[in-house]
């Protein structure tokens, strides 16, 4: 089952909401972006609050969420950044309402967790995309992906890949998000089902331990056997120790998922990176990879 929640139109209103970290400044550039595409913007309680390192405290920041699940007139919400939080309130909220009304849900990093939860429990799509505390330094290319896939007009990627792909060609819905939220909520009722699927991974300010730990987590768990493809996007921000690690990412990535055959793609243009290119999640797509190449193509 993949519910895809209505695509939008010229004067949707659609939410800005803070789940995780509190923002660092006022998203002016965000909101007229917003408004340029024709849409009308409403803030929630989070966007001024503040609790700790948090939008408000655990209770506020799920009363705001859930707010905004409820409300039919809001056709998208949309996290204004990620940080760290959303773990703490998402067992806070009922998506009693928001399972009737699908919506869309925009974000990532952090906001992998709302990504997994809500594809877990009711099946339906979300966009792993560019947040407002990013729009000032996004790629025009990534807003105007985020733009398409909000309004229903997602086209296809071709990349060119700079480390050694395993090339072949795979179809699957498309799930994912940020390594370190994946194996955070693995064994948990925000886990999702990996089989048969493309699974996409990200992460930013890990060190290389870490990764290969994750990776690890991933695998013990079962959770990559039997996938159809796998999306390597940005690894931002990584860091070593005094004694290296001794391998690279892609080095890391590709030794856990040796003994598997399907394919495998690096550098995609997603993640903790200016050209933050949107993705459906829960969509199905077609994967093909060549040596340094690859195509994701919506079918």
């Amino acid at each position: 089952m993949s519910i895809s929640p209505p695509y939008l139109k010229k004067g949707d209103k659609v939410a800005i909401t803070c789940p995780a970290k509190k923002l660092p400044a006022p998203m002016t550039d965000a909101i007229a972006l917003l408004e340029l595409w024709g849409l009308e913007v409403v803030l929630g309680e989070t966007i001024n609050a503040s609790y700790h390192q948090f939008a408000g405290d655990d209770n506020l920041r799920a009363r705001d969420m859930q707010r905004f699940l409820d409300d039919e007139d809001i056709k998208a919400i949309i996290a204004a950044r990620g940080g760290y939080g959303t773990v703490r309130m998402i067992d806070k909220l009922d998506f009693t309402k928001f399972a009737q009304n699908p919506k869309w849900v925009v974000g990532f990093s952090d906001i992998t967790v709302l990504h997994t939860h809500i594809w877990a429990n009711y099946g339906v799509q979300t966009i792993h995309g560019q947040m407002p505390v990013n729009v000032k330094d996004g790629s025009e290319k990534s807003l105007e992906t985020l733009r398409m896939a909000l309004f229903g007009e997602a086209g296809d990627y071709e990349f060119k890949t700079h480390a050694v792909n395993r090339p072949g060609e795979a179809s699957g819905q498309l799930i994912g998000g940020n390594l370190s939220l994946l194996a955070a909520v693995s064994g948990s009722v925000s886990d999702i089902d990996y089989q048969g699927k493309i699974l996409f991974i990200e992460d930013v300010g890990e060190y290389l331990y870490a990764i290969d730990r994750m990776m690890y987590t991933l695998k013990r768990a079962g959770r990559l056997k039997n996938l159809a493809g796998l999306v390597v996007g940005g690894f931002t921000e990584i860091k070593d120790n005094d004694i290296p690690f001794g391998q690279t990412v892609p080095e890391i990535i590709m030794a856990v998922v040796s003994e598997y055959n399907y394919p495998v793609c690096f550098d995609f243009p997603a993640g903790h990176l200016p050209d933050n290119r949107a993705l459906i999640l829960g969509k199905t797509v077609n994967l093909l990879v060549n040596q340094n190449h690859a195509h994701i193509k919506y079918i």
